[in-house]
Order: C-alpha cells, then structure tokens, then sequence
C-alpha cells in the first residue's frame, strides 16, 4: 500500500505531497491542474522511462518519493534487501515501511533509490510489478489486442497455469536455439566442409615448417653474421694483432708493453715501495689481455669453421617462414597462433556430422515435447476462459451492463510461439439480440472502460495486487453507470488499495479519501499543489464536478446528495 506521495518540479507541479493510505482515493481538479502528472510521478517510481521534457520550467530536476507498506517478509522486502537497500520494520506489525525515489536532471540523467540505496530503474520496475497495476486511456485501447487479452486470462488463471507456461517456455526456447544451430550446420555444411579442407591444407603447411617463436629474428642476426663474415674476421685478426703480435717483426704488441711496463716498475719498487702495487695492477691488465687474446682467437676459430653453406640454408629457411607469413601473419607469432586456432576450429569443423545428427534428435524430442506442453497450457487456459468470461459478465450486471455479456474465445494459432498455440480474444454482447464481436471492434470508450475495470475485479480475486491505479477509468461514461463503477471501486477498495483520477463527481462520491489538485497562476507560470478535501471543502468540489459551479446551491445540494446515495450504496 502506497501511503503517501512526494513530487517536485514535475511538470505544473512545483512542491506536493499526497496522502493516500488504504481504501479508495479519488483525485479531482480542474482540466491542466496536473492530474497527469500524479499518475506520470507514480509511473516514475514504479520504473517507467524517464523524460527530461516533464520537469517544471526553470528547475534543476525533478524527484518523486514514494512511502510504501510492504509486508518485512514478503518477496518485495526480499528484492529491496537483495538491490542493497533496507526496510523499516514497523513495531508491533507483520509490515514494514519502504521508500523508492526516482530524480530526473535536466540533462536527461535519471537516478533511483530503492530503501534508501541507489539501484538501477530495473529493480524499480521490478518491484512496482508486484506493488501496482496501472490502469489509464491507453490501456482500454490495448485491452483490444489479442496479446493484451492472452495476459490478462493467464494472470486470472493464476500460479498453476504460470508454472505450466514457464515450463513450456523453457523448452521452447531450448528447441527454438537448437533448431537455429540446426538450421545453420545444415544451411552452411557444403560452407563449411571446404573451410575444413583449406585448414587442413594450411595447418600442414606450417606443422611441416614448425616454426618457433622468435626464430625468424634469430635467423635475421644469423644471415647477418655470415653475410659480413670477412669484415668479420679481419677485424678481430687486426685486433689480435695489436694486442699479441704473432710476427717477430720489431712492432711492438699490448702484452709486450704491459710486460715491459711490469719489469720497469718491479725494478724501480725496490728503491721506491710505492710502485709495487701499481706493478700489480700492471701484472692483473696483462693477465686480462691475455685471456681477451685468447676469446679473440676462440672467436677466429670459430668463423673459419662458418662458410658460404650455411649462409645459404639459413636463407632458405628464412623464405620459407616469409610465406608463411605472407599467408598467416603479419607476424610469426601470428602464423603459430593460427595453427593452435585453426586446430581447434578443425576439430569443430569435423563434429559438424555428430553435432547435426545430435541437434536433430534434440529438436525432434523437443519439439514433440513443445506439443504436449502446449497442449497442458491450452487445457488451463480453455478452463480459466470459462471462469473469466462468466466473472465479467457478473461484473458488468452490477456496472449498468446488465444485459451484456462477455465470452473468451481461444482457438489454434498457425503456428505455436514462446505463449504457446493459443490466440485469445474476448467478445462483447452489450444486449441481448445482438452478436458478440471483438472488443476490438465493437466495444464503445464507456463499454471498454466497464469491460476493463469488470476484468480487474474478477482477476482480483485470483492474482492479488496491494494497489490498484485508474486514470480517467470513467470515460465515455456517466449517470446511472458512472455511479455503478464508483460503487464497484468502492468495493474493490475493500480488499486493495483504490486511486482514481476521475472528472466524474459520481465515482468520486465512493471515495474514502478525496485530492484536490489546486491550480494557482502567477504570471505565465502555472504552479499546482494537492489538498486534501473534507467536510464542506468536499462538498464544494463535487458541485464543481456535477455543475462546474462550486457555490452554487443547488449544486451543493446535489453533491450531498450524491455522497449520501455513495454512503448508502456501499453499506
């Protein structure tokens, strides 16, 4: 139950507050007062879209909160803890308060807050699927659909036909997917058999070269060693030279220096303590140039064993890593990668035989099953239309319908889908002698209306919603009927919460709890609040609805009546 309403810089609104509570609130006011905006603001905090275009001129943002009572345990309290927030148990009850707020900036950003923590709108939505059902103009219009119809029999059909159609639809869904992947395996088979044989041609073409990662970089220095291999070897032969001359010429070489150097300076040392250690390090450098000599030598070694040969085999083996690179790169890693892919792929590719003979025998299994599910679905559907259709037709005796009655008609769709294999479609006799037809086309706006409200009494009573919300439920009616809905909201306020915008002075004379919404103008800027009426202030506003003239006396004596006839007719 939705006990009170905060809006600000909604649309005409600029600050309001609505106390609701339990049993049937009327909201009444003049024609752009913002009775729409009441019902745009519920729509916000139950997670509808969120539009920058209603928020008042010259505000920031606009924000709705809402302050429900739900019951602690309940599956509304278990999704508010679960989206992070809290609820307010109330002391000595099973219930607990919950509040959800929605804001819009005018840059469009939307933010809601399910038990004081932000949550995505989703869980909005969510939750006010369990809390609400709104009901306006629009909705007499889809009630003309066969979808529209299909949903409100399976809500009347209530939790058994439920879990039958959730049975049915999660085989369906599983057939619909294997018979997609079914489809394309066979639509693509000739496709995919020659991806297959040009795999195989290229996973052998580099098995049979089995390149290693970082090779062609390892033969690029390789081929560049050879390719300089005299520059090479004159370089370090010079080198040698200088360091250990191997001719007996009077040059002079490195170590012939540093050994010269080390005789000079051990002699000296005798006459001077102070050179001994440089004679050491002298000694240690000798030592140092003989072991680079030696590398050097080593090194020379080495390039004479090295040739023309090699250098040849390397540049094979490197044309041959470019075209695989040409075809499977642009990199060697690439071409490796491509062979670990393409394998997998390969394997995948070769179960194209089992994984098609597997599918045809998921689908055909699925598919008789979808039957007999289908079948099940339709049983309780043909069972709960009978029901529904004389549970409306009781409604609409006591909505000044008395004569009309409401059929629901299921017959077999072409084909099944995800709801199954059943269109639906309610008609209407509105008297007798005359021929049911769709509500689609023959119903009036005031006959849709009663049709409406008759259909959210009777699946009341299998599918329970805390709260009921009708916009402008009574158009195209008046007089005798629109005393009849009243009276009917008045009941069906007896067992959830009831809230009407309405123009008709007639259904708001049921209500236990009248709004007024007040339209005050300064300047060009139409600000509005909401009051909530009782005693003569009421009195006033329901000769306003019935004459448009609120002091008029016999209007005022109208209007008492009108409430008089209202209090009677609910007791």
């Amino acid at each position: 139950m939705i006990e009170e309403i905060s809006i600000r810089g909604l649309g005409v609104i600029g600050d309001a507050r609505l106390p609701l509570g339990p049993g049937f609130t009327a909201l009444t006011g003049e024609t752009g007062a913002g009775k729409t905006m009441v019902v745009t603001a519920l729509g916000l905090l139950l997670g509808g879209r969120a539009d920058s275009g209603v928020i008042r001129s010259g505000a920031a943002q606009a924000v709705v909160e809402g302050q429900w009572l739900v019951e602690a345990d309940g599956p509304v309290a278990e999704r508010v803890h679960e989206a992070g927030g809290d609820v307010d148990p109330v002391p000595g009850s099973s219930q607990a308060g919950l509040v959800l707020s929605r804001s819009i900036s005018a840059e469009g950003r939307s933010r809601a807050t399910v038990g004081g923590r932000t949550a995505p709108v989703g869980v909005l939505n969510e939750i006010g699927q369990q809390l609400v059902v709104v009901h306006g103009q629009s909705d007499q219009i889809r009630l003309r659909s066969s979808t529209a119809q299909r949903g409100a029999l399976d809500r009347f059909a209530g939790p058994k036909l439920a879990t039958q159609l959730a049975s049915f639809q999660e085989v369906f869904r599983r057939w619909q997917t294997a018979q997609a992947e079914l489809d394309v395996l066979i639509a693509e088979r000739d496709r995919r058999t020659r991806e297959a044989d040009d795999l195989r041609i290229a996973l052998a073409e580099i098995e049979a070269a089995d390149p290693q990662p970082g090779e062609d970089d390892e033969l690029t220095e390789r081929a560049d060693r050879l390719t300089n291999l005299e520059d090479l070897r004159l370089a370090a032969s010079q080198a040698q030279e200088f360091i250990s001359a191997q001719t007996t010429d009077d040059t002079g070489d490195v170590l012939t220096y540093l050994d010269s150097s080390r005789r000079l300076l051990e002699r000296a040392s005798d006459h001077d303590p102070e050179l001994a250690p440089i004679a050491e390090a002298v000694a240690a450098a000798t030592f140092a140039v003989t072991d680079i000599s030696a590398q050097i030598s080593i090194y020379l070694g080495g390039l004479d064993e090295e040739g023309s040969q090699e250098l040849e085999i390397i540049q094979e083996r490197r044309a041959d890593l470019s075209a695989l690179v040409r075809k499977y790169g642009p990199t060697l890693d690439d071409v490796i990668s491509f062979l670990a892919r393409g394998s997998s792929r390969l394997l995948e590719l070769d179960n194209d035989t089992d994984r098609i003979e597997a599918l045809g025998l998921q689908v055909a299994a699925d598919s008789d099953r979808i039957d007999l599910l289908a079948e099940k679905v339709s049983k309780l559907r043909r069972d709960a239309a009978k029901k529904l259709g004389t549970g409306v037709t009781s409604e609409l005796a006591a909505l000044a319908m008395a004569n009309a009655v409401v059929t629901v008609e299921i017959t077999d769709r072409d084909e099944v889908t995800l709801s199954g294999k059943d269109h639906v479609s309610f008609l209407l006799r509105p008297h007798a002698g005359a021929e049911p037809t769709p509500l689609g086309r023959g119903a009036s706006g005031g006959e849709l209306s009663r049709v409406m409200l008759a259909i959210e009494v009777v699946i009341a009573g299998n599918d329970p919603v805390p709260t009921f919300i009708f916009d402008e439920v009574d158009a195209g009616v008046g007089g005798a009927a629109a005393i009849e809905i009243g009276r009917r909201l008045a009941m069906l306020a007896k067992t959830a919460q009831v809230i009407v915008v309405t123009h008709l002075a007639q259904v708001a004379a049921f209500s236990t709890n009248h709004l007024r919404v007040v339209k005050d103008s300064a300047g060009s800027v139409t600000l509005s609040s909401v009051q909530q009426l009782g005693g003569e202030e009421r009195i006033a506003e329901m000769a306003r609805l019935l004459s448009g003239l609120p002091d008029s006396e016999s209007g005022l004596a109208h209007a008492r009546e009108l409430l008089e006839v209202a209090r009677d007719r609910v007791a």
